[in-house]
């Protein structure tokens, strides 16, 4: 299974030990295609040549099976990929931290429509169940 992963890099890197959760146990159960967004190397300004990152993305977003997106920290590279997938009649798992005091988008949250597209609150400790869960039942499908 294809999966890729979703997370803030020029919006700011302030959840990168999550990203490095999610990544690691979204291994468990395929090839993430951007385990990349979790380095701690990777900094606030990316990569260079942003034509050649757009293009790279796009594709990976078609091949990809599942696309798991850590949304607390708001991003436009995230939104753009969520809307791409959308397009593409992709599932989609949103995490987002209510804790962080911030609010979920409107155009996110309010785009939930199980199966395909899934928002869910959680917290820190519970991201490895959450994500459990969820795989369990696209597998099951």
């Amino acid at each position: 299974m294809n999966i890729y992963f979703c997370g803030s890099i020029r919006g700011g890197r302030q959840d990168v030990v999550i990203y490095q959760t999610i990544v690691k146990k979204l291994q468990q159960y395929g090839k993430v295609l951007t385990e990349h967004v979790s380095y701690d190397s990777l900094s606030d300004k990316g990569e260079d040549g942003d034509k050649a990152i757009h293009d790279r993305d796009v594709q990976w977003l078609t091949m990809s099976d599942v696309i798991v997106a850590e949304v607390t920290q708001p991003s436009l590279g995230v939104g753009y990929e969520l809307g791409r997938a959308v397009a593409m009649n992709k599932r989609i798992l949103c995490l987002f931290r209510p804790s962080s005091g911030k609010v979920l988008s409107a155009m996110i949250r309010g785009a939930s429509n199980k199966p395909l597209f899934q928002v869910q609150d959680y917290k820190e400790d519970e991201v490895e169940s959450i994500l459990e869960k969820y795989f369990d039942t696209v597998i099951k499908n």
